[in-house]
């Protein structure tokens, strides 16, 4: 039998991974300082789709930064404190913006979103939340016709992996969205995918499956990890505990961890918010992207949610008022029917990478220990497949695909 593992973080990323373990018959223990699964993926847009595979670097990216970050919509912003690190950091991210590191991109990107859909079923299969899953497409929307184009790069690299794409005008994408502002003129639907009805209510599921699989959560705030003998130590704010190996899933706060042992990497804490209209009397069938202003809406068990932003920070900065003004306002011109009715706001921390990919594996000179985060905007969609790999990984099985692209080595660092 493989030794036992311990999972530091129980987001979705580390539930899944602590599943597919624990069905593989490895004993597992996941430290996580708040309720499993109600981190970053929890506030998320819901999207799950086999389709977004596209990185956030594009060619020409550079040219649209003014307008991102000062612009009418100002889906972009960086906090003063977060410059030092993210000019270095932003280099390298627009240098991945090259049409053949793109193409790269999406292909690991594919490995891990592919089977997002089929891989969430299953583990939610006899759990009594299977409903929290359903099929839709993915509308993006545009102000502007003439801007849906479907010879654009990231739709042709969807095109030329299978996507089924459609383009409509004004008049079909307000049969298919009828609450949809009348502003928009356009949309590409991207057919085939899901939406998650309530993603923290998955992660909720989840935890349960995984507790009656024999894996034990512990409650506790990892503070520190460090390697002794043949064991790593780990120190939490009530105690510590000892594990032969470990897995780091911590999300944003995992590069602060892993500096503690001297291993640096290059992740940013790219801050996500959302609002939330509850009793909304409008209702989106399917997710709908704002093209413009880079968010999402979708209709889920809590009202009608609205999520997207890029706000670069310090990963414990608190939250913008103005940002949050800002998306409610935008939420009600991407929605009309929502005027009269006060919010629920939330932010979260995406952990991102420059290449837009997570890190997954061993860590090389470090015997015993494990990465599973960095997976930027992609984390809903990409936990099932990623903890598949993991689990692959650590117990020897063939995995039925490359996962060299995910090297925790890939960068370097100590």
């Amino acid at each position: 039998m493989d030794r036992p593992v311990t999972i530091l973080g129980a987001g979705l990323v580390g539930i899944c991974s602590a599943l597919s373990l624990a069905e593989r018959g490895v004993a597992v223990r996941i430290i996580e300082r708040g309720e499993p699964g109600q981190e970053t993926s929890s506030g998320n847009a819901g999207v799950i789709s086999p389709w977004s595979f596209v990185p956030q670097s594009l060619p020409g990216l550079w040219r649209h930064l003014p307008a991102l970050m000062f612009g009418r919509y100002r889906p972009l912003s960086v906090r003063l404190a977060a410059w030092p690190r993210m000019i270095p950091w932003g280099l390298r991210f627009l240098a991945n913006g090259t049409e053949a590191r793109v193409r790269r991109a999406a292909d690991a990107m594919e490995l891990l979103c592919a089977p997002s859909v089929a891989l969430f079923r299953r583990h939610l299969q006899g759990t009594g939340g299977e409903g929290l899953v359903v099929d839709c497409a993915y509308v993006h929307a545009f102000r502007q016709a003439d801007r849906a184009r479907l010879d654009a790069l990231d739709y042709r690299i969807r095109a030329e992996k299978g996507a089924r794409l459609e383009l409509v005008g004004a008049d079909e994408l307000h049969r298919i969205e009828p609450a949809l502002s009348p502003d928009f003129r356009a949309a590409i639907l991207i057919h085939g995918q899901a939406r998650a009805r309530s993603p923290g209510r998955i992660g909720e599921v989840l935890a349960a499956k995984a507790r009656g699989l024999g894996v034990a959560f512990l409650r506790d705030e990892v503070r520190a990890i460090w390697r002794q003998g043949e064991t790593w130590q780990i120190e939490c704010n009530m105690g510590e505990h000892a594990a032969q190996r470990i897995v780091v899933a911590m999300g944003a706060w995992s590069a602060s961890l892993l500096k503690g042992i001297g291993l640096s990497v290059p992740m940013m804490a790219e801050r996500g918010y959302h609002v939330e209209f509850p009793g909304a009397e409008v209702a989106l069938n399917n997710s709908v992207m704002d093209v413009d202003a880079k968010i999402v809406a979708s209709s889920m068990e809590g009202g009608l949610r609205v999520a997207g932003q890029a706000e670069f920070a310090s990963v414990d900065a608190p939250p913008s008022a103005g940002r949050l003004r800002r998306l409610t306002g935008q939420a009600r011109g991407l929605v009309p029917g929502l005027e009269g009715i006060a919010p629920r706001t939330w932010m979260g921390r995406r952990p991102s990478f420059p290449d837009s990919l997570p890190m997954i594996g061993a860590v090389p000179g470090r015997p015993g220990l494990f990465v599973n985060f960095g997976h930027s905007h992609y984390g809903l969609m990409m936990a099932p497949k990623s903890g598949e790999l993991l689990a692959d990984l650590m117990t020897g099985r063939a995995a039925n695909a490359d996962p060299s692209a995910f090297s925790p080595s890939r960068f370097g660092g100590g």
